[in-house]
């Protein structure tokens, strides 16, 4: 190793590893700020204009891109037509390129980032000598991450050069790394012109952690998360005790507080396999807890609980005496937090939890493709709702339908709730068919079904569910209508003076 060129926005560790490069001897080019640092350091640098014979121009736009530049990178070293034509023209050979790229990822997560400034940091020559090194990894050892620095340093002391398996797993991390890079690019300029539905998909996740196995022990999986993603999301929440989550884990998670958001008012939610089992209301945390545990004390067992206040030291004594996988909630009360740090394995996450939540694509991988969807935000108040039957439901009735209609949204389909004094009382999900739901629900209610309210993620094709619910006393039921069947499902909720509201608004849920 010869020659390299160094040209980097992030500077971390650059000043050590380019003074151990030297001191190998190797002969070092550099540019602008890099140039800067290390000549500041006293380590000795050559100027990239020295290299082209040509000045930086444009404001720094072109520097780079030439070929005493990208014919240092791109020659084959085996081939003797190459190195006479390096040779005809003056050009040295590079054999280590180190480059990462303007903060484009950092620029845009500016709140008050205006257009122009995102185009600007767009990095143009440093991808150009990146894909250039990294296509030509055979001869030239390309860098774009500072923690491979140590490994470059080591194999150079040791070996006298980077070997080749190193070479190539570097070239991979560097084609990584911009189409990473691009995909945010292509995101944002494709969001910029409301484009829709673009005709190739291009999306980058980052590596939050490998976890221990997938939905199963036979299966491999890892965590990763968006760039600029949403705030309040399980990828960015902050783990305070337990465990390393699981898949399983993060699923159930995410299941938990997409459901928990709903709510403005203090609200829990206990999840199990992505369902919920239980979800309350009240005017404190610990009030809404209760009820979340008494809508089914026996399938929280093991489950997940999600909060929307800070949890306090009553609120954690109760979590305490059961077994729970995960909490998640805005924060936890010193009190609380020492309360339930004594169960070793109960994993505590926070993060801030809003109703106010950034709308992103749904991704759901198929074998051979994917399917993208809006995720569904469609909330109640942006519903046509009509009330079809003679008797209209009571303010109660009403307050007991919102809660139902936000809480079989997020339960599998077929999916059938059951609401009465401001909690859960019966879930139905995941069945076949949509009366098979409903006497889950009903089932699991028992002499609570009496006086409650029923929600259904889509409509009655006949009339047995309400007939159903009738028999148990159920008093109102809210669904999207649209069947052809509808008018037998009215006139069956009119016979038993039930109260039914249509929505207009399917929520399927896969």
């Amino acid at each position: 190793m010869k020659r390299a060129l160094i040209s980097v926005s992030n500077k971390e560790g650059i000043v050590p590893f380019a003074k151990q490069l030297v001191e190998l001897g190797v002969e070092i080019i550099s540019t602008g700020g890099t140039k800067k640092a290390i000549q500041e350091a006293g380590i000795p640098v050559i100027g990239i204009s020295d290299v082209t014979g040509f000045p930086e121009i444009l404001d720094g736009r072109v520097k780079t891109l030439h070929p005493n530049i990208h014919g240092g990178l791109l020659a084959m070293r085996e081939s003797a037509d190459h190195l006479s034509q390096l040779e005809k023209h003056n050009i040295q050979p590079i054999d280590l390129v180190v480059v990462n790229l303007y903060p484009f990822q950092a620029t845009i997560a500016k709140p008050d980032v205006t257009f122009a400034d995102a185009i600007e940091n767009i990095d143009i020559g440093g991808p150009s000598m990146l894909r250039a090194a990294a296509k030509n990894h055979k001869h030239v050892t390309v860098v774009v991450d500072p923690t491979d620095y140590e490994t470059v340093i080591n194999q150079v002391k040791e070996e006298g050069s980077v070997n080749n398996e190193t070479r190539a797993r570097l070239a991979a991390k560097v084609f990584r790394h911009t189409a990473s890079y691009d995909a945010v690019i292509a995101e944002y300029l494709t969001n910029e012109v409301k484009e829709e539905s673009p005709e190739s998909l291009t999306v980058t996740f980052e590596k939050k952690q490998d976890l221990r196995y997938g939905e199963n022990p036979h299966q491999k999986a890892s965590f990763y998360k968006k760039p600029l993603g949403a705030e309040s999301s399980i990828a960015k929440a902050t783990q305070l005790h337990g465990k390393e989550l699981s898949y399983n884990n993060i699923n159930d998670a995410d299941a938990a507080l997409a459901l928990v958001k709903e709510f403005t008012e203090p609200a829990v939610v206990a999840i199990k396999h992505m369902n919920p089992c239980g979800v309350g209301v009240g005017d404190t945390i610990e009030q809404a807890y209760d009820k979340a545990y008494s809508a089914d004390p026996v399938s929280i067992f093991g489950g997940i609980v999600a909060l929307n206040r800070e949890v306090d030291a009553n609120t954690a004594l109760k979590m305490k005496e059961i077994f729970l996988e995960i909490i998640i909630a805005p924060s936890f009360s010193e009190e609380a937090l020492e309360i339930l740090t004594s169960k070793k394995n109960l994993r505590l996450l926070t993060l801030p939890i809003t109703t106010e939540a950034k709308v992103e694509k749904r991704l759901t991988s198929i074998h051979g493709g994917l399917l993208v969807q809006d995720e569904d935000t469609f909330g109640l108040e942006q519903a046509n709702v009509t009330v079809p039957t003679k008797r209209e439901p009571t303010e109660a009735e009403w307050a007991a339908l919102k809660m139902a209609w936000k809480v079989v949204k997020h339960v599998k389909s077929n999916a059938i709730v059951l609401v009465k004094d401001d909690m859960t009382v019966g879930v139905g999900a995941g069945q076949m068919n949509r009366v098979g739901s409903a006497k889950i629900a009903i089932e699991q209610a028992a002499e609570n079904a009496s006086g409650s309210v029923m929600g259904s993620d889509a409509f009655f094709p006949m009339n047995d569910t309400v007939e159903a619910a009738g028999l148990a006393g159920v008093t109102a039921i809210i669904q999207p209508g649209g069947s052809i069947r509808d008018e037998d499902s009215i006139k069956k909720a009119d016979e038993l003076g039930i109260a039914m509201v249509f929505t207009g608004v399917r929520h399927f849920k896969h």
